[in-house]
């Protein structure tokens, strides 16, 4: 039993780990792939917590397009 709540707890780890881990290298890559900053795609103004999630009209523009060429002017 106590085996079994130490494989369960480890795995539990891993998942959050993994998930964790896909969200904050994207935005880092991109990045860095585009030399422009966070602010090109994330709006400023977004909630505490929240920076990464509120994408301007640029940034749905990339998610949409995986580029920015053609992409609207940012504001």
């Amino acid at each position: 039993m106590k085996t079994f709540r130490m494989v369960i707890g480890a795995g539990a780890m891993i998942v959050a780990f993994v998930a964790a881990s896909s969200l904050s290298f994207a935005t880092q890559d991109m990045a860095k792939k585009e030399k422009k900053p966070c602010i090109t795609c994330h709006e400023s103004k977004a909630p505490k917590g929240d920076e990464g999630k509120k994408l301007n009209a640029v940034g749905k523009y990339y998610k949409e397009k995986k580029t920015l060429d053609g992409a609207p002017t940012p504001k």
